[in-house]
């Protein structure tokens, strides 16, 4: 089958491997599309902190690079393993999955306490091994296998893992139906923010970001207000459009120094500072404001098992407008060039490009 692996910085080759033969409690799927994600990205371009390398294998999976890649993806079920519930899977299903993998391993905190995303050594499908959504089938254990609503279509079951992080990252903020939030950055995460943002009931939701393209992505997507962060105070902004209070929850999804300061001096008195991007070098946070202020500052990273009720609210009609997140369609074959460097130097206006092993 064909398949994009890693092999390092800036060395991504799209090549035939064999065919992943199904284990007991697995289930096989012909993958439909699959998202390119900021992670891999960070990976073509050598921030590669988490991968395994071409000498030292992953805790988990045991597999050096290269691997397959891809984790936001979505299939057909075609052929079902031993010692798999026949009562919720069957041949033809249309599926999403839930990449998370963690140690399991009895000693492990996180893992037995359920809250295996922080497992130390926690990593996803299609980044560690095991296979990803970048090829043409995939084996993948039953537990993170999430069958679709009716009716909602395989394109959307690849934006379903990205919404699990925005998902995930609400639930473990302070955020209350009525609440006005702040966005830092709309790019993929920032949007899929907004989106559950208003699934849950926000009362208003700011967004912050540079670009023209996805400023205007983000009103299309349902936001009240957008700032330019290269003009607009937007500090000033948002305590005006809040009675001079402030955001009630503001959510970092830019990864950059500014916009977290930004962010931590928007918010009122006992705000919840929520930091949802995967920072390349170290932040700095100025504790005075949270002292002052009585700030909440939570991380978040992933999700875990977060998909099902993502689909529920996707079976509830709850996302509307998801499909215009989707700014170009490639084959496999155009991954780099079509793909991974298109996101790269057309940030203005590619969101969400997603990819076809079977075109």
């Amino acid at each position: 089958m064909r398949a994009a692996r890693f092999y390092g910085a800036g060395d991504i080759r799209v090549e035939e491997v064999p065919e992943p033969v199904i284990k007991p409690g697995q289930v096989k799927l012909k993958l439909a599309w699959c998202g390119i994600c900021g992670t891999d990205l960070h990976y073509f371009q050598g921030f590669t902190t988490g991968a395994p390398s071409k000498t030292k294998a992953h805790y988990i999976t045991k597999e050096k690079l290269p691997v397959v890649m891809g984790h936001e993806f979505s299939g057909t079920i075609v052929e079902i393993g031993p010692e798999v519930d026949s009562n919720k899977f069957a041949v033809g299903q249309n599926v999403a999955v839930e990449p998370l993998i963690s140690c399991m391993e009895s000693g492990c905190v996180p893992c037995s306490e359920n809250t295996r995303n922080c497992c130390a050594h926690a990593n996803f499908l299609g980044i560690a091994g095991w296979g990803g959504g970048l090829s043409e089938y995939i084996t993948v254990n039953q537990a993170a296998v999430y069958p679709l609503p009716a009716g909602i279509p395989l394109e959307i079951g690849a934006l379903v893992e990205p919404l699990a992080i925005a998902w995930h990252a609400v639930k473990r903020s302070a955020f209350r139906p009525g609440d006005k939030c702040l966005i830092m950055g709309s790019g993929p995460i920032g949007l899929m923010m907004s989106k559950v943002l208003q699934a849950k009931g926000a009362g208003w939701i700011g967004v912050s970001e540079p670009s023209e393209g996805r400023r205007q992505m983000a009103l299309e997507q349902g936001a009240s207000q957008v700032f330019d962060p290269r003009k607009d105070d937007v500090v000033a902004a948002v305590r005006a459009l809040t009675a001079n209070q402030g955001a009630d929850v503001a959510f970092e999804c830019a990864g950059i120094q500014a916009t977290l300061d930004t962010a931590i001096k928007s918010l009122r008195s006992r705000g919840s500072f929520v930091n949802v991007a995967v920072w390349e070098t170290p932040a700095q946070i100025n504790l005075t404001y949270v002292l002052l202020k009585e700030l909440v500052i939570t991380g978040t990273i992933g999700y875990d098992r977060d998909h099902g009720e993502v689909m529920q609210a996707l079976a509830e009609g709850k996302f509307q407008g998801l499909e215009k997140l989707v700014t170009k369609k490639i084959d496999l074959k155009d991954l780099v060039e079509g793909g991974i460097k298109c996101l790269i130097s057309e940030k203005d206006t590619q969101i969400k490009i997603l990819v076809a092993p079977h075109l």
